[in-house]
């Protein structure tokens, strides 16, 4: 009868810690969500996960984010031609140096 007991209250422990932490109403929300579906999905874990927040960012964050890599990749690429352009040019105006003079 102890055992029992002691069961009883390791598991009300436990429960007053998930609902102190905020986890019951995050589940029952999403449970009653899901629920509430009029076309249940195919796959509830799926769905569970996408609407605790367990399976990534947003979508619409990626993408935003994959076009500002694209973006900053492309100027990047801009930015080292024109670096290259610009050594080019400042070649044509410095004096040779004595390592170049030597050499012609």
């Amino acid at each position: 009868m102890t055992n029992y007991r002691a069961a009883d209250s390791k598991r009300e422990e436990f429960r007053k810690y998930l609902e102190k932490a905020g986890v019951l109403d995050a589940l029952t929300k999403v449970l009653v969500g899901l629920y509430e579906e009029p076309e249940k999905p195919n796959n509830a874990l799926d769905f569970l996960k996408q609407h605790l927040g367990a399976s990534g960012p947003e979508t619409a964050d990626v993408e935003a984010l994959k076009q500002e890599v694209t973006e900053l990749r492309q100027k990047v690429e801009q930015l080292s031609e024109d670096n290259t352009d610009l050594k080019a040019k400042l070649q044509q105006y410095e004096p040779p140096s004595d390592e170049q003079a030597l050499d012609s």
